[in-house]
């Protein structure tokens, strides 16, 4: 693409700004900048930004009437659930992923800032008893239900990890999965791809020059993982694969069941296309999104657009009437994503205020320390309006959700909240399988051991829980590290 060409189609689109400083550059540097603006289609990106800005001045106007609760109907409680249904619904999970039918979706693009960790947040260990990583505990429970499906079902079925990681965090997280071995699973079930970019815009709409040969840019938000599914060949693999059922999820979850036999089982007898886990909230001013439907379509609606109203509302039997709180724990069917992939362009965009970085019209970058511009973001939960059968699963937080936003400073969705909650929840599984242990005992249960509480009676029935810190571990483990000492 010649200069003449570059700047015909930059001028054409508004953004003749980003080659202003083209006769300083090396070749080089040229050759990166064009390559950067061929790269976007400028037309589309500047719609995109007009979308982004109309979408924000129509502020959502607050209607309580036409927000609604999840009809009965579209929600089941696992708490609630006999241990037949609930077993019910774990025998079809086991044979669809006996069947090889069954893939995770692990949103894995974050880097640790906020926890002062200068690596993807999947490689942090929260100071458990084993040190195991959020990417090894969760490989672990693969493996782990994988082998709960074969011993329910007696046919050996893989599940296909699909691993979506963006620009910065590609490398590292493929590097740390070879170095461990990928932990144990084999590396053909395992499939790394990136999320996407877009451009940072100033409040008018111009895009802003990182450098001088380089094109401000940031992660697309967790709903880029459409786009990133179609452009990277992920949805042919799941189609060449055979896989039906997708669980999607992010990595900062340390009690996240990994491919739930449970909640692949409830979608599927109830053949829903997209569907939802969820906790209850603990209070009306808790800070999280609910699930619930407005004009009729399912959606995520944020605390900030809730009236106070509606938040503190409640049902006659006293609960919250909009309880549903998003924890990004979702299942979609191949078919629904193979659909929304296609008209992903509709998708909501949501528009943050930030402070970026950029190079003046003196060709200083500058380092603003107040918001200068704006930043696009795409949620993975927007696609719940366009789904035929939505459905949510509501689960007991104390088993399933602890998030990992924070430094301990916080004291709150940080490292110590994390270690604690596994720790807590692993002391309450030890109990019902009969062992005897002190809330002052910290025992880790490996999940090579024990997915959700299962596989321990043996092991710890009428047993004193004295040691701690202590890792109960697999007899594959064991065996490699001396014997499971009990004590």
């Amino acid at each position: 693409m010649s200069f003449e060409s570059i700047k015909e189609y930059v001028t054409a689109h508004g953004q003749d700004h980003l080659i202003k400083y083209w006769p300083e550059l090396s070749e080089n540097e040229r050759e990166k900048l064009s390559g950067e603006i061929r790269k976007l289609d400028l037309a589309d990106t500047n719609e995109m930004f007009q979308r982004a800005i109309n979408l924000t001045k129509v502020i959502l106007e607050k209607l309580d009437d036409d927000l609604k609760p999840i009809p009965q109907a579209h929600y089941e409680s696992v708490p609630g659930l006999s241990e037949a249904k609930i077993e019910e619904y774990e025998n079809i999970g086991f044979e669809e992923i006996s069947a090889g039918k069954v893939g995770v979706l692990l949103l894995a693009g974050g880097q640790a800032t906020r926890l002062g960790f200068g690596h993807p947040k999947g490689m942090y260990d929260v100071g458990l008893p084993s040190r195991k990583t959020l990417f090894q505990i969760q490989a672990e429970r693969i493996l782990r239900v994988q082998q709960m499906a074969e011993e329910r079902t007696g046919k050996e079925g893989k599940i296909t990890w699909y691993i979506m990681t963006s620009e910065h965090t590609m490398a590292p997280t493929a590097d740390f999965f070879k170095s461990h071995d990928y932990f144990g699973l084999s590396v053909e079930n395992i499939v790394f791809f990136e999320q996407g970019r877009l451009p940072c815009f100033d409040f008018n709409g111009k895009i802003f020059l990182d450098e001088k040969n380089h094109l401000s840019s940031a992660p697309d938000g967790n709903g880029g993982i459409y786009r990133a599914l179609k452009t990277q060949g992920v949805l042919n693999d799941i189609v060449k694969r055979g896989v039906k059922h997708l669980h999607a999820h992010s990595v900062d979850n340390i009690l996240i069941k990994v491919a739930d036999p449970v909640f692949i089982g409830y979608c599927k007898s109830k053949n829903a296309d997209c569907a939802a886990k969820v906790v209850q909230k603990s209070s009306p001013s808790e800070p999280v999104g609910v699930v619930c439907r407005v004009n009729g379509y399912y959606k995520v609606v944020e605390y900030s657009e809730l009236t106070d109203e509606a938040a503190e509302r409640r049902n006659p039997d006293g609960r919250l009437t909009f309880s549903a709180g998003n924890i990004c724990n979702h299942y979609f069917s191949s078919e629904f994503l193979l659909k929304i992939c296609d008209y992903e362009s509709k998708l909501k965009l949501h528009v943050a205020k930030k402070k970026i970085p950029y190079v003046d019209e003196n060709g200083v970058r500058r380092t603003p320390s107040e918001p200068n511009g704006i930043k696009i973001e795409k949620f993975i939960f927007d696609v719940f309006e366009f789904a035929e059968n939505f459905i949510c699963l509501e689960v007991a937080r104390d088993v399933e959700f602890s998030a990992l936003k924070n430094a301990d400073s916080a004291k709150k969705d940080c490292p110590s909240t994390a270690r604690e909650d596994l720790l807590r929840l692993h002391r309450k599984y030890i109990r019902e399988a009969g062992g005897i242990i002190d809330d002052n005992i910290d025992v880790e249960i490996s999940p090579l051991l024990s997915y959700g509480g299962e596989n321990l009676k043996d092991l710890v029935e009428n047993e004193v829980f004295t040691i701690t810190p202590f890792h109960l571990k697999s007899m594959q483990e064991s065996v490699s590290n001396g014997v499971n000492g009990i004590h």
